[in-house]
């Protein structure tokens, strides 16, 4: 009778996940393959951690730093293509699966950093450093991989470890809960309209959309729902104000509503263990924890950049506030203007102003087209060209696959793109990684790297015709991308976007500038129908309305910054009602009157599930080096190609090999200047 590790070998043989592969074998995986391969890599990734700790020679660089960074590789390749799917094409039987595989995943991980004997070879080669001769990047990684150990445990007692892996394997469910809850939230909730008079209004995309996702479900009327391309056209446009006040309390009460889904819970437990874990690493919160490894350095300086923010923007946000307030009494009667009014009347007053409608311009933003469009760009910036493939396993058919080649076609990255919302997709716009960058023996292993968006769908009668706003994400999230497929460094967890989390928006942030300028605009902006090229007049109406309600913007971005900052920079153990702490962090930050019904908290999965945790201010950190990079390019050119070849070879392949400040300054010439944001968003004379 054959023995059950004969079984289980025979078992593994046949998983895909287990077999040596280039591109992820997505169309060979069932969800029974899961947990066998996690468990299978992870104990493949102990063995190789055992023969560092093992290994008979004096610790050198090779033998433990490097071997380290490149040890894990097949699970780091499971977990890429598990995790993925968890966000783009999740099931409750996924779900399942990573509720047991985080804390394993966790338990992992702190086997590594808790290790004394790994610790003690890595603490040999750094206390040598100086002797060692080590080139920037082997510098960089020896630093971050002590570092590593010390800040997650490696000196604490065995009593505090084994509370950090408690903690940790706790951190780890909570966050999935957390993330769950706000996709079966998303997902539950459906406004079905019978009477079409309730779609006054909405434009015929929209209501042609609304009609085909009710058709979908076997319904008669329209059907919209909290997915972004549904539920931000009928914010915009739909006149029943009723109806758009039950709108957005539904998005604005995800997980917030005493049930089964509720967040509140999680959300205090996530901020109160986090707490906990960085006074048993001797940090006073977790935001101090955090903010010792980005550009900005300590909680104090953050809130004094947000604080320098909104000084600036708070009297503009004032004022916008007040015309949009005046011109919906005007035209309505409001008499106070609610947070479901804000973009329907700011839509309103843009057209009066600008005569700019997002109805008049979606024409010219076909999809196709601005894919077309965003990889021109790269090739006339970075000497890229993007060629569409068929034979790439996919693990959604609506997923689309390209070869990344540069101008000497050297392979530079498979590109995976996957951009309409569906029921097993998370909501929001991403930018991911199938397969990391690296050198290893003489060969540069290339990325796979994965743009994941929720944009408008086609119809039956039109194609995908996206919105500015959805045109600029896609042009951020591309962004991102080229950040991981011009990723040009020698070990894995320094390649791509494995930056600083204050310094990983520049990329993206910058790439969105290109979606104002005519010389780019000219480059894809075509009619779907007609071809005709968009008008000059409608160009310089987008530049002209770039900076409207910037300053209401700027103060909405200041007040998450702050909320997060106020989570997590302060002990929140006395923190009992989630929305009255909200309330308090709001206070100077907020516009519209409260809807006590709804929290932002509860769903805001950035800094409770993503990995922007005392981060957030990053967006607004990135703005100032995106504008002030701008600044430069604008100066010489928006394609000057020796400015495009120092922001590649500076920032775009360098990833986390230097500090960032010092690769920026390589690339400008000095450190930002923050006028240069206050100027482009219209600020700097409020």
């Amino acid at each position: 009778m054959p023995s059950t590790s004969n079984k289980q070998q025979r078992t593994n043989e046949k998983n895909p996940l287990l077999q040596t592969f280039d591109h992820a074998p997505f169309s060979k995986i069932k969800n029974e393959h899961f947990k066998p391969a996690f468990l299978a890599v992870i104990e493949e990734a102990r063995k190789e951690i055992d023969a560092i700790i093992t290994n008979k020679n004096a610790p050198t660089f090779e033998n433990t730093i490097a071997a380290l960074d490149y040890s894990g590789y097949q699970l780091d390749r499971v977990s890429s293509v598990f995790f993925n799917l968890n966000s783009a094409e999740t099931n409750e039987e996924i779900q399942k699966i990573a509720q047991e595989v985080s804390p394993l995943l966790s338990e992992f991980s702190n086997d590594i950093t808790l290790n004394e004997e790994l610790f003690k070879r890595v603490k040999t080669v750094y206390d040598q450093r100086e002797k060692l001769n080590l080139t920037v990047e082997e510098s960089t990684l020896l630093s971050k991989r002590y570092k590593s150990f010390s800040r997650n445990g490696a000196n604490l007692s065995e009593d505090k470890k084994k509370r950090l892996r408690e903690i940790d394997a706790k951190l780890a469910k909570l966050k999935l809960k957390f993330g769950e809850n706000i996709l079966a939230e998303t997902n539950k909730y459906q406004m079905h309209l019978t009477n079409e008079s309730d779609l006054d209004g909405l434009p015929e995309g929209a209501k042609e959309a609304a009609t085909q996702l009710a058709k979908s479900k076997e319904k008669d009327g329209w059907l919209i729902t909290l997915d972004y391309p549904s539920y931000i056209p009928f914010m915009k446009y739909a006149k029943n104000r009723e109806l758009r006040k039950e709108l957005s309390m539904a998005f604005g009460s995800k997980a917030f509503k005493n049930d089964a889904l509720d967040n509140q819970e999680n959300v205090l437990k996530i901020a109160n263990l986090r707490h906990e874990r960085a006074n048993l690493l001797g940090y006073k919160t977790h935001a101090h924890f955090v903010l010792e490894e980005r550009m900005a350095e300590t909680p104090e300086k953050v809130t004094s950049f947000l604080n320098e923010l909104l000084t600036k923007a708070k009297p503009a946000a004032q004022n916008e506030f007040y015309e949009l307030e005046q011109f919906a009494k005007d035209l309505d009667g409001i008499e106070r203007l609610q947070k479901w009014d804000g973009a329907y009347y700011s839509e309103k007053l843009k057209q009066k102003l600008f005569n700019l409608d997002d109805e008049k311009l979606k024409p010219y933003f076909k999809l196709e087209n601005v894919i077309a469009g965003v990889f021109k760009v790269a090739e006339k910036l970075f000497g890229l060209t993007f060629k569409e493939v068929f034979g790439v396993d996919k693990y959604h058919e609506e997923v689309k696959t390209y070869e990344v080649y540069d101008n000497n076609n050297n392979f530079i990255s498979l590109f995976y793109a996957d951009f309409h919302p569906r029921p097993g997709k998370r909501g929001g716009a991403w930018m991911t990684s199938f397969k990391s960058q690296f050198r290893k023996n003489g060969e540069d292993s290339r990325p796979h790297i994965s743009n994941v968006c929720n944009f408008t769908p086609s119809t039956a009668t039109k194609p995908s015709l996206l919105t500015f706003n959805e045109v600029t994400t896609l042009f951020h999230e591309f962004g991102h991308g080229l950040h991981g497929m011009l990723a040009n460094t020698t070990y894995p967890s320094l390649s791509g976007t494995s930056v600083y989390w204050d310094f990983v928006e520049l990329p993206s942030q910058v790439l969105e500038n290109w979606c104002y300028e005519k010389e780019a605009l000219e480059l894809f902006a075509t009619h779907y129908e007609t071809g005709g090229l968009i008008p000059m007049e409608l160009v310089q109406k987008i530049k002209a309305s770039a900076t409207f309600q910037e300053g209401m913007a700027t103060l909405r971005q200041i007040s998450f910054g702050k909320l997060d900052m106020e989570w997590h920079a302060k002990n929140p153990s006395e923190i009992k009602d989630v929305k009255a702490f909200e309330n308090k962090a709001f206070e100077g930050t907020q516009l519209y009157p409260d809807t006590p019904e709804t929290c932002m908290s509860t769903a805001f999965a950035h800094i409770f599930q993503g990995g922007y945790s005392s981060g957030y201010y990053s967006y607004k950190w990135a703005e100032v080096l995106d504008a002030d990079a701008f600044a430069y390019f604008k100066e010489h050119g928006i394609f000057n190609k020796a400015i495009a070849t120092k922001f590649k070879e500076h920032v775009l392949s360098k990833g986390g090999t230097e500090n960032p400040m010092t690769l920026y300054k390589r690339f400008r010439g000095c450190e930002p200047k923050i006028e240069a944001l206050l100027e482009r968003a219209g600020l700097l004379s409020a």
